[in-house]
């Protein structure tokens, strides 16, 4: 992934993830109170916006280390893991669909592949 295309992303997800948490503790408290979802759309903004700065921080090291491929598949890992782990946590708490559930591992599963990959990436640091 670019640096720019990871810069892009991490500001994206950033903003959607303080657009989704605003949203699920206001908007659409009452209806996720009903159903006993408030705690998983938490969880799925908590997790959002985490791996939105850890992205923003893959792209500014990126910038300092263009040719880090590490970090490249990081922003990918981060990426999809926001997708799938804070995505089937969001759609989850909306429908109350349980056939979602199988799939927030694999992005969490994705999501500790991106913090791996950082430490793959600072071990291509030059000193």
């Amino acid at each position: 992934m670019t640096t720019t295309t990871t810069l892009r992303l991490a500001a994206l997800l950033g903003a959607l993830g303080v657009g989704l948490g605003a949203f699920g503790a206001h908007g659409l408290a009452k209806f996720l109170a009903a159903g006993n979802h408030a705690a998983t759309w938490e969880t799925a903004a908590r997790y959002h916006l985490l791996h939105a700065l850890a992205l923003l921080i893959v792209g500014v090291r990126q910038q300092q280390q263009p040719g880090n491929a590490a970090l490249g598949r990081a922003a990918g890992c981060f990426t999809g893991g926001i997708v799938l782990f804070s995505g089937s946590l969001y759609a989850l708490s909306l429908t109350g669909a349980r056939w979602l559930g199988p799939i927030t591992p694999l992005g969490g599963v994705l999501l500790i592949a991106g913090w791996l990959l950082l430490v793959r990436a600072a071990g291509a640091v030059k000193s």
